[in-house]
């Protein structure tokens, strides 16, 4: 079965939190399948700054997940 998300490893942090940003995104396109009604609300919540926080937050969680998948990029010695 092919998936949108093989693995959380990365290469490097910025590849990690690429994938955070890609998980958060596919979440909301997952949760709101509807192109046309994501691009209705976008206005609503993109001057919002209490919004636009909650999305770094979840950015910020997913990132950690994806650091942790990665032993935080530490070189095993």
């Amino acid at each position: 079965m092919t998936t949108w998300l093989p693995t959380l490893i990365t290469s490097t942090p910025q590849e990690g939190y690429d994938l955070a940003v890609k998980l958060s995104r596919v979440a909301i396109k997952m949760t709101q399948p509807d192109a046309d009604i994501r691009e209705k609300l976008r206005p609503e919540y993109a001057e919002n700054f209490a919004a636009l926080i909650g999305s770094s937050q979840i950015v910020a969680t997913h990132f950690a997940t994806v650091a942790a998948a990665n032993g935080y990029w530490r070189e095993i010695s």
